[in-house]
């Protein structure tokens, strides 16, 4: 069984440089697979490997003291999720695009999922999915905004031109692990909202550890490796990956005219170009040749958060 470790923290690595060879020559020597994003606002990303590793791992980053209390949530996956391991050096380990934006120094209450369900049942809250569409798409919390945003730079756009602060309202927002909200809430504070709240450790914390009898969950939450979503318990999902567009897609999906294995589905058909789609079937063409060798084929890029 591989473990699957999400991390993030907010704080001060103005080193974050000097970090990066050295991790990822650990990550390395320890079978670790994954990517890590180094900035110097902190450290976010997910990896994967041997219970055995990933313990090592989280005990190497640890021992940084700015890292002593690095959270992390894990889950398991039976196949590898990714195929090689990655460290980058960033601007910022979510990316907003606001100047000024620092979590370390404000940031919105933090709401256990064991309290969630009382906040988001309140009619006096307004709940928003800080997360991109087709996350969405995949599944959300009853009653909650879809802002219809395809990146995280469109968040603050979304917010001056919904929501007034003025008006006073009660917010509460939620993400896949929690990093999104930690600079949302810290951005919505900067905005005059005075009453701000997040789901701790995110969707993946609170299908952890809420009971699906008593869950306000629906759908599944989308992840990003190979596993494409999970469900309550943290179970593998029912979504596959298209290979065109990186969206996740259905089984329902596939049986339409416009999926083709590796190469497109109903989001991306019509918007391939010649180019793309032999790109596609090429990658296809070789992906089924190293499966009858015997052979791993090192995949596609994925989106990043």
């Amino acid at each position: 069984m591989i473990v699957v470790a999400a991390v993030y923290k907010f704080v001060k690595l103005n080193d974050c440089a000097a970090m990066r060879i050295p991790l990822l020559m650990q990550c390395d020597a320890l079978g670790i697979t994954g990517t890590l994003l180094l900035a110097a606002e902190g450290i976010n990303g997910t990896i994967a490997g041997t219970r055995t590793g990933i313990d090592n791992i989280l005990a190497y980053l640890r021992s940084d003291p700015r890292l002593a209390d690095l959270q992390h949530k894990e889950s398991t996956a039976s196949l590898p999720p990714f195929y090689r391991m990655k460290v980058k050096l960033k601007n910022e380990i979510v990316t907003m695009g606001v100047p000024g934006i620092d979590p370390t120094e404000r940031v919105g209450k933090y709401v256990k999922p064991a309290d969630w369900n009382a906040l988001i049942n309140d009619p006096g809250v307004l709940l928003i999915d800080t997360r991109n569409d087709y996350e969405v798409e995949v599944g959300t919390f009853r009653g909650a905004l879809d802002p219809r945003i395809t990146t995280f730079r469109e968040f603050p756009e979304y917010v001056k031109k919904h929501i007034d602060p003025q008006q006073k309202p009660r917010i509460a927002m939620f993400c896949t692990g929690g990093i999104r909200c930690e600079k949302a809430s810290a951005y919505m504070l900067q905005q005059g909202f005075s009453e701000v709240y997040h789901l701790q450790g995110g969707i993946l914390k609170y299908l952890e550890n809420v009971p699906e009898a008593d869950s306000l969950w629906q759908g599944e939450c989308f992840v990003f490796d190979q596993r494409v979503a999970v469900g309550h318990g943290l179970a593998p999902g029912h979504y596959e990956l298209c290979y065109g567009c990186s969206r996740p897609i259905t089984p329902d999906a596939k049986n339409s005219a416009k999926y083709q294995a590796g190469i497109s589905c109903p989001n991306c058909y019509d918007s391939l170009t010649p180019e793309k789609r032999a790109a596609a079937m090429e990658r296809q063409k070789q992906v089924t040749l190293s499966t009858r060798r015997g052979e791993k084929h090192i995949g596609r890029k994925r989106k990043s958060v």
